[in-house]
């Protein structure tokens, strides 16, 4: 998460400096997914956030079918939304075009973290017994026959998901679907602990955070990720295993939880957005129904015997209702 979004940063960073240098007349085009963990989030934010050299006043960017009807389906929320990008467009191009005090300690500090969480993420999804038990563990194998997406669920010609040709969409979906949100935020709690061991490195981010809006950004996007995580109902997903994955994942999450609330100065996350804290607090009773008889179908269909003696099509149309019952209560298909 955290070194995808400090690539582009600087690959923005880069593009400007080049085009600007030979006069070169330039406009990115952003291809911004649904979820956090696909480049998403608040528009208007991510603008604010973006390299000032590779601002001149055009923008183009994608929004996906998942997040239309959120942000177009009525009148006053339309125009709230197209006004906040309009202003934040404002805002980038009359800005001074300066680079920010401390670029090169802020640069390599930023490395450590892309580099350190990085590996972490690749230590968890490299391991030899992982994708069993991601397949097993979350439904990607029904995401993958669900008549929702203009594209197969893997690239090629491969007719069943497998690790090395899945696509980005219903990676992040089956995630979603078990409360876990990994590609939204794992790896960084190691990352920012081992970060804040270092003497005067607290105050350090904490003043990043207040000041500089890249930075405030991917923090923000995470906990909100993190937010929308349950790690409790998760855990149901796997009772029957060690809970050798399930327990890697809420470690990091809760180190980047402690992290993240000593930077931001929070008592819990998404403290500065009560609203949206609010919103999930609300929805996450009406989905854990949702997630029980989730884990119960898919019990049932891993049964042989149990599909054997049921309808298979009656069991498999059950699993498709119970996966867009928790992307609905979720707002996220991946």
């Amino acid at each position: 998460y955290w070194m995808a979004n400090w690539a582009l940063e600087k690959a923005q960073r880069n593009l400007g400096k080049v085009c600007r240098k030979y006069e070169v007349d330039f406009r990115l085009f952003h291809g911004r997914g649904g979820t956090v963990g696909r480049g998403g989030g608040r528009s208007n934010q991510a603008i604010l956030a973006l390299p000032p050299v590779s601002n001149n006043g055009r923008i183009r960017f994608t929004e996906q079918g998942e997040v239309i009807s959120f942000r177009y389906s009525l009148a006053p929320i339309t125009r709230r939304h197209l006004e906040q990008i309009v202003n934040a467009m404002i805002q980038v191009t009359v800005s001074e075009q300066s680079e920010m005090e401390q670029q090169s300690q802020f640069d390599e500090t930023m490395d450590q973290l892309a580099a350190t969480s990085m590996k972490g993420y690749r230590d968890l999804i490299d391991d030899e017994d992982f994708w069993a038990w991601y397949t097993t563990k979350t439904p990607i194998e029904h995401i993958s026959r669900l008549p929702i997406a203009s594209r197969p669920v893997s690239r090629g010609s491969a007719k069943a998901a497998d690790f090395e040709n899945l696509r980005a969409i219903p990676w992040v979906f089956a995630w979603t679907q078990v409360r876990y949100n990994v590609p939204g935020w794992y790896g960084i709690g190691m990352a920012l602990q081992q970060m804040l061991q270092q003497k005067g490195m607290l105050s350090q981010l904490q003043e990043w955070y207040d000041e500089v809006i890249f930075f405030k950004t991917v923090l923000d996007n995470a906990q909100r990720e993190m937010a929308r995580t349950h790690i409790s109902t998760a855990r149901i997903y796997h009772d029957i295993d060690d809970g050798r994955f399930h327990n890697r994942i809420t470690e990091d999450f809760d180190k980047a939880e402690d992290a993240i609330k000593q930077i931001t100065g929070q008592e819990e996350l998404l403290d500065i957005n009560p609203v949206i804290k609010k919103s999930i607090r609300f929805r996450n009773p009406f989905t854990y129904p949702l997630n029980m008889m989730q884990t119960e179908l898919l019990e049932r269909w891993r049964n042989k015997e149990e599909v054997k003696n049921n309808n298979e099509e009656k069991l498999r149309d059950a699993l498709f209702l119970s996966i867009n019952g928790v992307a609905a209560a979720m707002q996220s298909t991946g």
